[in-house]
């Protein structure tokens, strides 16, 4: 992968999967932004792989138009947005909601993905054409049990994925989704101990899915990763979907 001139934006960079992505974009030749609510610690990536930290809510549409301004008025253009940012619900979802939980999931996994592509788009038409990879999960493809909220927000973001991506390819702009199951990530980290022998991905694993994307993923397509198996694009039975999307691929929660 040569991106050598190329300007990057990575949402949620400070750490995880946002930080692998951002070293192996850099290591690439492109000059990266990271972008996180954690200021110092999106520094110390930025410092690490030579690139620039910016301090963003991502849940604040005025803030994601400051990423990409940001971007342009340090580098001239911006080429590529990784939107990265997410959390978890820690409530089922079901019953006795939360709301103050429930718009905080909302607003980092869905809404900044919908924020940070407005606020993308017309600088990726500046440089004429470029990429949107949203990080949505396993759970936009399939239920993920006990955790509806969640799974609720990764579902909402391939079905936005999947209908952008034919409006903006005909602007030279391509749109995907990288869908992992469990990584071993801070957003895991209360819980890690309930997995036991459970495979997770690693950070590295997701990264270099999304590098595969970036070198062969078509627009719409919403890419799986799972322990054990090669990255692929997710097919939709039945429904409307990008060019060559058949059968879908047998994903589920359970260990291979």
């Amino acid at each position: 992968m040569d991106l050598t001139g190329k300007v990057a934006l990575v949402t949620g960079g400070a750490s995880g999967i946002g930080a692998a992505a951002s070293a192996r974009l850099a290591a690439a030749g492109a000059a990266v932004v990271v972008a996180d609510l954690d200021g110092e610690r999106a520094g110390q990536v930025a410092e690490r792989i030579g690139g620039s930290a910016e301090v963003a809510d991502v849940t604040d549409p005025e803030a994601m138009a400051g990423l990409v301004a940001a971007a342009e008025e340090r580098h001239g253009r911006l080429d590529l947005v990784l939107l990265n940012a997410g959390v978890t619900a820690g409530q089922s979802g079901v019953e006795n909601l939360d709301l103050a939980g429930y718009r905080l999931i909302m607003g980092v996994n869905l809404d900044h993905v919908v924020f940070g592509t407005a606020a993308a788009v017309p600088a990726l038409r500046r440089a004429g054409g470029g990429r949107i990879i949203a990080t949505a999960s396993l759970a936009g493809l399939v239920a993920m049990p006990g955790d509806a909220l969640y799974t609720a927000s990764k579902h909402a973001v391939v079905g936005y994925v999947r209908s952008a991506a034919p409006v903006l390819e005909a602007d030279g702009i391509v749109v995907n989704a990288v869908c992992p199951g469990f990584a071993d990530t801070p957003l895991i980290a209360r819980a890690k101990d309930q997995f036991g022998d459970f495979p997770l991905l690693t950070p590295d694993d997701v990264a270099a899915a999304i590098e595969g994307i970036l070198e062969r993923g078509a627009p719409g397509e919403c890419w799986f990763v799972q322990p054990g198996r090669e990255p692929a694009p997710y097919g939709f039975r039945g429904v409307p979907g990008p060019k060559g999307a058949g059968a879908p691929p047998p994903v589920s929660w359970e260990s291979h």
